[in-house]
């Protein structure tokens, strides 16, 4: 009796023995799991924020050098005179380099401009003497001396340089003097032609100084005198206009419209 007793006592204790060890390792195994579960946890996300990070310096410098690359463009073009745009009167035109020039008009800030192929230049007599120059006889006397032209401009480049007579000179007309009342006509940029007795035609120049009046064909109206514009008494003489035109060694002083 005692005999089994104490058998039964061994192996309760063997069994208890069992289920303490097995209930010690699952718990090991168990914090093992969940520590190795916190430490992969960690690096992800040590990783995600890294890439992040080095996503947003990545485009913060990407979008640095582009501004910069702007700013250099906008200099550059502000520097060789790109976006001037307009037609300037009354100035005259030096040389600078070649194919380069300078517009200095009275009143304004001397204006660099260029020259392209497809530039018209216009002489009255220093340039060259008939209606279309090139740009050789432009660069040639541009380099002796300021012209006085007037130059239209499209985004820094001459698209016409028109020459204006200089008070004095008549470029084969020098010497007539008088007064003619007819038909004025357009030869070109500055220079007319006006029909006298027995219909001899006289050629003559316009210059900064000559007095342009309509009475509604040139401009204005007909009930009183308008000072007009060389562009205006272009237009008028190509459709055909009546004036009477008072000339001083071939440049016209005055060019009064009929009425």
């Amino acid at each position: 009796m005692n005999r089994h007793l104490r058998k039964a006592v061994v192996v309760t204790a063997a069994v208890s023995a069992g289920l303490l060890m097995t209930a010690c390792q699952n718990g090991s195994t168990s914090g093992s799991t969940s520590s190795t579960g916190q430490h992969q946890s960690t690096s992800k996300t040590s990783g995600t924020a890294g890439k992040s990070t080095t996503s947003k310096q990545s485009t913060s410098s990407g979008s640095s050098g582009s501004s910069g690359s702007s700013g250099t463009t906008a200099q550059n073009a502000s520097k060789s005179g790109q976006g001037v745009t307009g037609t300037f009167t009354g100035g005259t035109v030096s040389y600078l380099a070649p194919g380069k020039y300078t517009l200095s008009v009275p009143g304004r800030t001397d204006q660099v401009f260029f020259v392209a192929d497809g530039t018209q230049v216009h002489g009255a007599g220093t340039i060259c003497s008939s209606a279309s120059c090139t740009l050789d006889q432009l660069e040639t006397a541009t380099e002796k001396a300021a012209v006085p032209a007037d130059v239209t401009l499209e985004k820094g480049i001459a698209t016409v340089v028109r020459e204006r007579a200089a008070a004095g000179t008549g470029s084969g007309t020098k010497g007539v003097n008088g007064t003619w009342l007819g038909q004025v006509s357009y030869l070109a940029p500055g220079k007319f032609t006006v029909s006298g007795q027995k219909g001899a035609e006289q050629a003559f120049y316009i210059a900064d100084d000559t007095v342009i009046k309509g009475y509604g064909t040139i401009c204005g109206s007909s009930t009183s005198a308008s000072t007009c514009t060389l562009d205006q008494l272009e237009a008028a003489a190509k459709k055909g206009l009546d004036a009477k035109v008072v000339i001083a060694n071939g440049i016209a002083t005055s060019v009064t419209e009929d009425h």
